[in-house]
Order: C-alpha cells, then structure tokens, then sequence
C-alpha cells in the first residue's frame, strides 16, 4: 500500500463527556475528552475522531466548546461529527477549529448537502458517516418520505442506519457510499453498527463492498477487539482504521496497533 494507514481513536462526546457502549446501547463514561485527546496526540494517533451522539442544540454549545479547547491541545486534524445539518453548521466547526466534518443524517434527508458542503470548504473537509447493519432476513424497508436510493430489500444486504443503528432508511450502505463520492465528500467513515462495540473484529465483507464502489479513502469502524483485527480491515480495503473503546479503557495503544500493522508490512505512519 503506497498511502500510509491512519490509526483514528473515536470520541463519542455526550454533554462534554465521553461515553462508550455496545451497539450504540449502555453507554458508560470514558472520560474528559480534551484529555483522553491530548494522551492520543501524545501516543502516536494520526487523526481524532469526535461524535456528538446526541446533537442536541444545547449539546451543540458544549461540542463547540470541547473542539476549541481539543483544537488547543492537539497537532494532529480533528473531524467532528454530530447534528451537522447545513453549511453554516460545517463554518462553525471549522472556526472552532475541526479540520473535517462528519455528515450523517442531514445528507440521508437532502443529499444534495454534500455537494453544497464539498463545494464551499472542499472535499477534503467533508467526511461521509454511513451507519450500516445487515438487513434482518425477511425485513421490508423501514424508510419513509421520498428519496431516491431507497430501496426494498437492499442489493448489497446492508442498508443505511439512522438513530444509532436502531432505525433503518431502506438505503443500500454501499450504493450509498458511492452517491457520497459523487457528490464530493472527501471520505467515507463506514461504521458497522452490528459490530459496534462487541470487539469481534470489523465487518471486512462490507469494507470490501464499499472499496469496490468508492475509489475515496475508506475509514473502517466498528468491531476492533484486538491488535489482530486491523490488518485484516487494512487488506479488505480501509485506507484507515478507527476504534473507541480498546483506547480509551487501556485495552490497547495506539503503539501496539502501528506494530501490529507492521508486522504484517503494512505501511503506517
């Protein structure tokens, strides 16, 4: 691989702090997050990730406030993500001092946000954030309201997730991808949300979907138990690797991940 893998610790921020839990569900404290993201710029980690898990408009306030006191701390880029809607959401940010955004929900209602987003700050600030989990056997398409990649069942057998892998939009994750980087995001963050949080390693048949469909970086998320898991991820086609809990609980470094991945030669930074 000629592009160095990336190691990304998340951040999922719930009222200035930070909480983790499995598939979304039993979150528990993990921490001050301009501290745990001083310790990852200390140790090693390539980018941060932050997520408002709840976007609240009084939680927006707060996010605001933790970017600019992280932006202070770290010298490495910092995407934020998070009840980003509209292009005035992604200025704020960025003034705050993030480096890229994360778009989820806002592009699912009205896709066309993400061309409007690219083509203001550019793509390499506009990250696309698919939530994705199999389509149970049997289920029929849970969206609703007109949208054009709605689809019954999903080609690919992983559909687009809102609400934190709880409400499904009947979009296929893949082809959902691909609209992403037609409409000039720089990036696709693809979180597993079936694998979110068990440890069980990344979900690399839908790592290798989207790789096919995109020719845009590809951060993999979701299911990263051990040091074992993220040369896999690398190889299915992850241009980056992101994990939360293993970091912040001590389970492991961001030290032991890069010589995990080089020991299988795979080139990190």
């Amino acid at each position: 691989m000629s592009v160095a893998v990336r190691v990304i610790p998340c951040l999922d921020v719930d009222g200035g702090r930070v909480v983790k839990g499995v598939n979304f569900e039993n979150l528990r404290d993990a921490g001050d997050p301009v501290e745990l993201a001083a310790r990852y710029d200390a140790e090693g980690a390539d980018e941060l990730t932050f997520l408002d898990v709840t976007a609240s408009s009084s939680g927006r306030s707060t996010m605001i406030d933790v970017v600019r006191r992280t932006a202070d701390q770290i010298f490495i880029p910092l995407t934020v993500g998070g009840g980003i809607r509209t292009v005035d959401d992604v200025d704020m940010m960025l003034r705050a001092g993030a480096d890229k955004v994360s778009v989820n929900t806002a592009a699912i209602a009205r896709p066309e946000v993400l061309d409007e987003m690219s083509r203001r700050f550019g793509s390499q600030c506009i990250v696309l954030s698919v939530d994705a989990r199999t389509v149970p056997e049997g289920a029929g398409s849970g969206a609703s309201g007109p949208n054009e990649h709605r689809v019954d069942p999903t080609p690919s057998g992983w559909e687009v997730t809102t609400h934190g892998g709880r409400r499904g939009t009947g979009i296929d994750a893949v082809e959902w991808a691909a609209r992403g980087a037609e409409l000039g995001v720089g990036e696709i963050l693809l979180n597993s949300m079936d694998a979110d949080g068990t440890k069980d390693g990344f979900d690399l048949d839908m790592i290798r979907a989207v790789r096919a469909a995109v020719t845009i970086p590809v951060i993999a998320s979701g299911g990263a138990g051990s040091v074992d898991h993220f040369a896999p991820a690398v190889r299915a086609g992850a241009d980056a690797v992101l994990a939360a809990s293993v970091f912040h609980f001590g389970e492991l470094t961001i030290g032991q991940v890069k010589a995990a991945m080089r020991a299988e030669h795979i080139t990190v930074r």
